[in-house]
């Protein structure tokens, strides 16, 4: 599977943030959107999840030759600042999701078992939202995503604000989990990019950019990131 994106642009007034984009990601690995702050990462993100209109370009599905539109289901995007129902408790959020999704979700397990596989403590599952850590809310909205198995994997600086602990935990589980989609996690940390990411993705100038994987461990390589970023200019 690959997830193409072709000619794909957004302007805000004088501000061309995305200009003519084309890119195809290749299933089964984590890549790193690298950029600095403003440079249209989230602004890629929520033309990729429609919650903004592009004002060019398309993207699609490619599944064994066949090209298909990108469906709602087919994208799962976790936002820096984790929006969970806070009047509910983790339990209720978690119970009304899988019920609401039972006829798409694949092997129900009991809601404890999702619990367990995100290190949520039995103490805190019956807690409202409300009362949850930054990094607990994280891990709730990243269990739904989890859960819904999106082919397109839409990370906006997920790890950011995390302990150092969580953050770990989130790293291992993305990794676990990569096979069979393409994730693509935003971030304008290089160091958390080098340390989890596959291949590193420049967006800088509103246009993307690979970095080859075999230098990814060298001081050229950090220098280059570091110089194509110093470039980026705002209006």
């Amino acid at each position: 599977m690959q997830f193409v994106i072709e000619h794909l642009s957004k302007r805000f007034e004088q501000k061309e943030v995305l200009k003519d984009i084309d890119f195809t990601f290749q299933e089964g690995k984590i890549y790193g959107l690298l950029g600095r702050n403003g440079a249209g990462k989230t602004t890629l993100f929520n033309c990729l999840n429609r919650d903004l209109k592009a004002d060019g370009g398309s993207f699609f599905l490619d599944e064994d030759g066949v090209r298909r539109e990108v469906s709602a289901e087919d994208i799962g995007y976790v936002l820096s600042t984790p929006t969970v129902p806070e009047f509910l408790t983790g339990r209720e959020f978690l119970k009304f999701f899988l019920d609401i999704n039972e006829g798409s979700i694949q092997n129900l397990k009991p809601l404890d078992e999702y619990f367990d596989r995100m290190s949520i403590a039995p103490e805190d599952r019956d807690k409202l939202l409300k009362d949850y850590s930054h990094g607990m809310k994280n891990k709730m909205q990243m269990l739904i995503n989890i859960i819904a198995q999106p082919k397109i994997l839409l990370l906006d600086e997920p790890l950011t604000s995390l302990d150092v602990v969580v953050a770990e935990e989130m790293k291992q589980l993305l990794r676990s989990l990569k096979e069979g989609r393409v994730t693509i996690f935003s971030t304008h940390i290089m160091d958390l990019a080098l340390d989890l990411c596959d291949e590193i993705v420049l967006l800088s100038h509103g246009e993307l950019e690979v970095v080859e994987k075999s230098n990814l461990d060298s001081q050229e390589f950090k220098e280059k990131i570091i110089a194509a970023l110093k470039e980026e200019t705002y209006a």
